[in-house]
């Protein structure tokens, strides 16, 4: 049992440091890092049948504090797009309170199916996106904001994501600078992670099988070791983000992606 422990939170600590760096320089909550490294520790250690969606849940409770940690090293190099953020937050928050309502409602094999199937669309983004691609000369208003940035917030919840992933690949599509894209998504993190966590807080309130100390789906170890460290090293993943060159750092980030998708497709079809 204390080996378990010390594995737990080693592996744990490793995931939240990982993820914060990764939250500043990519704008992507975290979230990536954090759910596949949990659900796979929760399965090694004997609670397969709610380990994605403790995954899920924890992730999005830590994402509020690093989203907030994110953005805060963003605008200190005045690469926010406060109004955009304005604008879309509410949007996000609907449809992350949504998604959180269809994660709470699918089977684990089925959350698995769709995480994988999202996965691959997060990791396609990294591995071909350039910045000559362009869908339109500015972000949507009105209706198509509203339903884009609800699809937003409900996709990233489903994942456990900060959307970061999903809005910044629209704001380069839209013509912002990669920069700015980073920076500004980074702040949807809180709007998800908020409604999301809490519904899933509710919905696993008396369901079976969780690992010790959850407040539902939500782990409680997990909220504090990860968030703790997820907000120490944004900031720094936010500084290498203004100094790196980011191509080749994408396209690595992509692969390793692309293969924790494939493989959680594949536990789902296989079992």
């Amino acid at each position: 049992m204390a080996s378990d422990i010390l594995l737990y939170s080693g592996l744990m600590a490793g995931a939240g440091l990982l993820a914060g760096l990764l939250a500043g320089l990519f704008g992507i909550g975290g979230g990536v890092v954090i759910v596949p490294a949990l659900y796979g520790l929760l399965s090694i250690l004997g609670y397969q049948a709610t380990a994605l969606h403790v995954a899920v849940a924890t992730s999005l409770s830590t994402i509020i504090a690093t989203s907030a940690a994110s953005l805060n090293a963003h605008a200190r190099q005045g690469a926010v797009d406060f109004a955009m953020l304005r604008a879309w937050t509410p949007w996000v928050a609907v449809g992350a309170a949504g998604g959180a309502m269809i994660a709470g409602a699918l089977s684990s094999a089925g959350l698995q199916l769709v995480f994988g199937a999202l996965g691959i669309v997060v990791a396609a983004h990294f591995l071909m996106s350039t910045a000559a691609w362009r869908l339109a000369s500015d972000l949507p208003a009105g209706t198509p904001r509203a339903l884009i940035g609800s699809a937003i917030g409900a996709a990233s919840a489903v994942m456990g994501i900060g959307g970061g992933a999903f809005g910044a690949t629209l704001m380069t599509l839209c013509g912002r600078p990669i920069h700015q894209a980073v920076a500004t998504a980074s702040g949807f993190g809180a709007a998800i992670g908020v409604p999301a966590a809490l519904w899933l807080i509710f919905d696993g309130w008396v369901e079976p099988g969780r690992p010790p100390l959850s407040l539902g789906y939500v782990n409680l170890p997990g909220f504090v070791l990860i968030g703790a460290l997820t907000t120490l090293s944004a900031p720094l993943g936010a500084r290498l983000a203004h100094a790196l060159p980011r191509a080749v750092l994408k396209r690595l980030f992509g692969v390793v992606f692309l293969l924790i998708s494939g493989l959680m497709l594949s536990d789902a079809v296989l079992g």
